[in-house]
């Protein structure tokens, strides 16, 4: 059974039409590389998957469900996403990694933190700091560390490393490679073609609103 599954979807934006009877299926674990030109639908798709908007036709389903049957925040701890440009809240960086703690009226695990920054390679002493002194690549990575604190079934990820250097690129490279071997369903836009296909089992290519293709790549 696929893990989400777009029944002949389409989506309207006034009178334009972004996505065009989109019919996909996305299995676990899958590591799925999504490209095509800039404004083909591909972030409106992984808007559809997180259910940020709904369809105007057609069904979402996960895991044998419409996601009219969850609740919003019922989806959004088992489907995370990040966005290109990242939103960061609050004054600390403190505040963004406590929230997905209270949200579930857990206490803080400190251990956890500590674990995750130092798999982005960073300090722990990035708690205290402020969100408008980040450099957008150190928004981007908190931005993730946020998401992946409790590990979801699936993550959306959205150019999440075009604000980054080669080396901080290759970091986040490496652990969301480690996540989807981890068993995490991974769907990544992304611009660059030698990342689209070193750690993707598939690549779909969303042009004008539509599938192009769903290759597999092994």
């Amino acid at each position: 059974m696929s893990l989400i599954e777009f029944q002949n979807v389409s989506f309207v934006d006034g009178d334009k039409a972004i996505l065009k009877n989109i019919s996909v299926n996305i299995e676990k674990g899958d590591f799925i590389s999504i490209v095509g030109p800039s404004g083909g639908g591909k972030s409106t798709f992984l808007k559809l998957c997180s259910h940020l908007i709904s369809p105007t036709n057609g069904n979402v389903v996960f895991k044998g469900k419409n996601y009219t049957e969850y609740s919003p925040m019922e989806l959004r701890k088992s489907i995370a996403y990040c966005f290109q440009t990242p939103y960061l809240f609050g004054d600390t960086v403190l505040e963004n990694i406590n929230f997905p703690f209270s949200i579930r009226n857990e206490k803080l695990d400190q251990e956890r933190v500590i674990d995750i920054f130092s798999m982005f390679h960073m300090s722990i002493d990035y708690l205290d700091k402020n969100t408008q002194n980040l450099s957008g690549g150190e928004k981007q990575r908190i931005a993730l560390i946020r998401s992946l604190l409790f590990m979801p079934e699936v993550l959306l990820l959205d150019e999440v490393t075009s604000a980054l250097d080669a080396e901080n690129a290759k970091i986040v490279e490496n652990v969301i490679a480690s996540l989807n071997g981890e068993g995490v369903t991974v769907l990544w836009i992304t611009h660059n073609l030698e990342q689209s296909r070193k750690y993707a089992n598939k690549l779909l290519t969303i042009e004008a609103g539509e599938v192009k293709s769903l290759e597999v790549l092994k």
